[in-house]
């Protein structure tokens, strides 16, 4: 039998280059402003670029991926990572400096949009017991490679300094070069898709669908609606410099959320899943109410610091349900399910952005984003009862 968990071990490095990808530039923010002159609007254009392009690469992926299959579609995404990471060392200076930028953001933000749509699938169809456990364990690899990279890179920095950062973007495309190679030579299980071929159309048909839609759109935003803004609530805290304190709020939101996630894989077999999800959604909503209304700054801080360990579960025991409810999904469903989550991760901050721009307080805003876990706690239930009654 082949053996497949050198698969899964190549599937969890593939998220932690995911991570790369995604936190790897915003730690070069300041940088870029002093070597190209560029503004933050321009700035905050990369980043939406970014999103903007996994999202076209989650749209498209299900039918490329059934077509070439999975192995290619994984080693052409590590690829495209490694490209673009070392993109941003030479196109600058071939091309604009902006526009060589953000060529290099394209070409790896569609290595990053195959990541998140092939890697679930290719972990959930593995012949290996404790599905729903591997699954939070690969979730926790995201969480890991966001620490690392904002470790290593700010450890690098404070030894070779800031002017290197050309170098330290060719070393982080040596992870997804070398995980593509792995990806080569790893056993790859069949998926639904070479066996059954279930359609998107077809998905919106099946009762419990559009509620593991829904399901995806919440734990996005539930989750982005306090991530995005934890650095903010860290400096107030603890006030400490803006750097120190960006570097301490994404930190501290992603190990609790990774260590949450480990802590399903390790219980998974005695908590029931779905029980598991609705205690995290109490506690998060819990964790917005301590946010938003404690009268000390320490709150606040102990409330981002909740909502991280209460959001873990949320997205990967929610692709958890769905493989269950609906073992046929293939490709199709996995890559809308992908893009259900990224809408709900550019709706929640941006809602808590534009409601605290509204009244002046961010506190208000992440009052007002509390309506996302609990639509997720209703989510959950109506999923329950439309299994229970298929």
């Amino acid at each position: 039998m082949p053996n497949y968990n050198r698969t899964v071990r190549a599937c969890f490095v593939g998220y932690a280059v995911q991570a790369v990808i995604n936190n790897f530039l915003p730690l070069l923010f300041t940088t870029f402003q002093t070597d190209f002159s560029l503004s933050l609007s321009r700035i905050s254009l990369l980043v939406t670029f970014n999103f903007g392009v996994q999202l076209l690469t989650d749209v498209i992926t299900a039918a490329v991926a059934d077509k070439i299959g999975y192995r290619r579609c994984m080693i052409a995404a590590h690829l495209f990572c490694a490209a673009g990471l070392a993109g941003l060392a030479v196109l600058p200076r071939l091309l604009p400096a902006f526009f060589g930028i953000l060529l290099s953001v394209t070409i790896y933000a569609v290595g990053g949009g195959l990541l998140e749509v092939l890697v679930s699938p290719i972990v959930e169809h593995c012949p290996l017991d404790g599905k729903a456990g591997r699954m939070s364990l690969l979730h926790s690899f995201y969480c890991w490679g966001t620490v690392t990279v904002v470790l290593l890179s700010t450890l690098f920095f404070a030894v070779f300094g800031t002017a290197h950062w050309r170098t330290l973007a060719c070393i982080w495309a040596l992870l997804p070069l070398g995980n593509a190679f792995v990806f080569a030579r790893v056993p790859i299980p069949p998926h639904p898709a070479e066996t059954v071929g279930t359609r998107a159309r077809d998905l919106l048909h099946l009762r419990a669908f559009l509620p593991v839609l829904g399901l995806m759109f919440c734990a996005g935003a539930s989750e982005q609606a306090v991530s995005q803004w934890a650095s903010a609530f860290t400096e107030k805290a603890i006030g400490v410099p803006k750097t120190t304190g960006d570097l301490l709020g994404t930190m501290m939101f992603s190990v609790l959320m990774g260590l949450s996630r480990v802590f399903y894989s390790r219980t998974s077999k005695t908590i029931p899943l779905h029980t598991f999800m609705v205690g995290s959604g109490v506690l998060c909503a819990a964790s917005y109410l301590l946010i938003s209304l404690s009268p000390h700054a320490v709150g606040g801080l102990l409330g981002c610091a909740l909502c991280g360990l209460a959001v873990g579960i949320f997205w990967p025991g929610t692709t958890s349900l769905a493989a269950s409810a609906m073992p046929s999904g293939g490709t199709a469903m996995f890559a809308l399910m992908a893009l259900a989550g990224d809408v709900g991760c550019a709706s929640g901050p941006t809602f808590v952005g534009f409601l605290s721009d509204r009244t002046g307080d961010l506190h208000t805003g992440i009052l007002a984003a509390i309506c996302f876990p609990l639509a997720l706690l209703a989510g959950l239930g109506l999923f329950k009862k439309t299994v229970h009654n298929t």
